[in-house]
């Protein structure tokens, strides 16, 4: 599919890889709906990036939030033609921890955002694009899903998450085969350690603490690892020894997008890392 005047809408496009791939979609020409639970981020990124986006805030596992992202991408940019699904949440706890029992309601998160919130924004995409007139080759539309080497490599304290992003990976293929009689493609990306504000919020304890705000309108800055504890982690990736970036989780993005072939593939993007027990 071409990018360049084409229109798309990135799910979890405020921050991390969905940010990466929202500006990289807008500098190849590209109409960009950024939906994001996280009001200021998210408009501060569609201010940014001008013209070319919008911004609505948007819970991904909620069925409405959904389908008033797409009829944005309608109303401001008259189509919807691809979509990068980047929104999700991490946790970790042990089945049987110091303070007892895995809670049920931390494992019903990770499914609610990151399984169900996945489906949800595939359902309301596809469904506008389905209606759509087909390109080249019958397309219509293509799907970019965001799973996890974790989903394949689970360490100790991640069965909810891995069960999470092992399900986005899983119903990759079936997607792919449900949307091929009307032209929409999906594939998935499962990245590895990627330096975003999602790894540093599951380490805080290595953050200083955040400044207070300074006016209504203030935005925080997103949190960030040090060097130091960047460069410990990168030492447990074969090669490239470091985190990923979200620019190179972008670029396989928009290769995907591009690349008519490429349906229904989970693609591991993770330096050869095999993840550890712990």
């Amino acid at each position: 599919m071409r990018i360049e005047g084409n229109v798309f809408l990135v799910a979890g496009g405020g921050s991390g890889l969905g940010e990466g791939s929202a500006r990289m979609l807008v500098d190849r020409g590209a109409k960009v709906v950024v939906a994001d639970i996280d009001v200021a981020r998210g408009r501060a990124l569609a201010s940014d990036l001008g013209a070319s986006a919008r911004f609505i805030e948007a819970n991904v596992a909620d069925e409405a939030a959904g389908r008033a992202a797409v009829a944005l991408a309608h109303s401001a940019f008259g189509a919807l033609h691809g979509m990068v699904n980047a929104a999700g949440v991490v946790h970790g706890e042990k089945i049987i921890g110091k303070t007892g029992m895995h809670a049920m309601s931390s494992f019903r998160r990770m499914l609610e955002v990151n399984l169900v919130g996945t489906f949800n924004m595939v359902c309301a995409a596809v469904e506008s694009m389905s209606k759509a007139a087909p390109g080249e080759d019958g397309e219509r539309g293509v799907i970019v899903n965001t799973a996890s080497v974790a989903a394949f490599d689970g360490q100790i304290g991640q069965a909810a998450y891995s069960a999470s992003k092992g399900g986005v990976a899983a119903m990759t293929l079936p997607l792919a085969r449900d949307l091929a009689s009307v032209g929409i493609r999906v594939a998935t990306i499962a990245p590895g350690i990627f330096d975003t504000p999602l790894l540093a919020s599951t380490l805080k304890q290595f953050l200083p603490p955040a400044p207070p705000s300074l006016s209504p309108g203030w935005t925080p800055p997103q949190p960030k690892l040090p060097q130091s504890i960047k460069d410990e982690i990168g030492k447990m990736i074969p090669f490239p020894p470091r985190l990923g970036r979200a620019d190179e989780y972008a670029s396989l993005a928009l290769h995907i997008i591009e690349n008519r072939v490429l349906n229904g593939v989970v693609i591991r993007l993770d330096g050869a890392l095999r993840m550890q027990p712990v």
